[in-house]
């Protein structure tokens, strides 16, 4: 089953320039048929402008969903993008992930009922970040693997195997049931079973285990992982840690799931009405624009 239209979910907080980038590569896709949503944590006007600035010109259709800032609630910033959503199958990546052109596509083609897909990521380095970033940006989504290879000798990127493509389907079933390492800096999963799990929790706030939580209820689901390293990889841009004050807290309400079966989250989409909501019941609890 293939999907009909894919929602990209691109969380993000007071980071336009890191944006910009990774709403330029979403530009550049060789896949058409998708939407991008931009997930607001409660970032301040010069994201707004940057979302504003790239629907001038943007390609496909493009909204940006804002929510007061309350603390890290990435949880109900994703939620809430879901819910204005269009697709049918979600793919979750973070404001400072660039795109290569064919990861849309990659992403397509690993859709699979019954299944999410967790990607992997390359973590650039703090000074090729800042090099990256400063004006006039340097676009990195469309450079060769020989380039990047490079990069990896001079240390501007922690490895380089992540983006190469590995062919087959087989060998991504091999560990259906771990759900340590995905993250949403790279997830794809159906609508329907992101609505079944009743979304992310929002009872985890601060950073820290959301996203686990949310791989571990989709298999209590039924609903098995995928590989998607070898295809579909990230260009992560370096910050600096967030701020983990509330991971202990996170950690315990991790460990209440793994030792439940519960699948749907406490607080979660549901919240939002998951009939598809319109543009005018979105915008009661959110700002839109695009």
């Amino acid at each position: 089953m293939t999907p009909q239209l894919i929602s990209v979910i691109v969380t993000t907080y007071n980071r336009p320039d890191a944006l910009r980038a990774v709403l330029a590569s979403l530009a550049a896709q060789t896949d058409t048929a998708f939407e991008v949503l931009v997930a607001d944590d409660g970032s301040r006007a010069e994201t707004a402008e940057a979302v504003s600035a790239a629907g001038a010109h943007f390609p496909f259709p493009l909204r940006h969903l804002w929510q007061e800032d309350d603390g890290f609630r990435a949880a109900a910033a994703r939620n809430l993008a879901v819910a204005a959503s269009r697709g049918d199958y979600l793919v979750f990546i973070d404001g400072d992930c660039i795109l290569r052109p064919d990861f849309v596509a990659a992403h397509r083609a690993l859709a699979e009922a019954g299944w999410f897909v967790a990607g992997n990521r390359v973590l650039l380095s703090e000074g090729f970040t800042k090099k990256v970033l400063q004006a006039p940006m340097i676009e990195l989504h469309g450079d060769s693997h020989l380039t990047w290879l490079g990069r990896r000798f001079s240390g501007a990127i922690n490895r380089w195997l992540p983006l190469c493509h590995f062919a087959g389907q087989g060998w991504r079933k091999r560990q259906p049931q771990r759900w340590q390492g995905a993250r949403t800096c790279n997830l794809a999963l159906w609508r329907r079973d992101f609505d079944t799990v009743n979304g992310f929790d929002e009872a985890f706030q601060g950073w820290g285990h959301e996203d686990a939580d949310l791989a571990i209820r989709l298999l209590h689901a039924g609903v098995q992982r995928k590989d998607g390293r070898f295809a579909t990889a990230v260009l992560h841009l370096w910050h600096r840690e967030n701020d983990r004050s509330n991971l202990a807290e996170n950690e315990r309400r991790l460990a209440e799931i793994l030792a439940a079966d519960r699948r749907r989250a406490a607080v979660g989409i549901d919240a939002y009405d998951t009939a598809r909501v319109t543009a005018a019941e979105i915008s009661k609890l959110g700002k839109i624009s695009g």
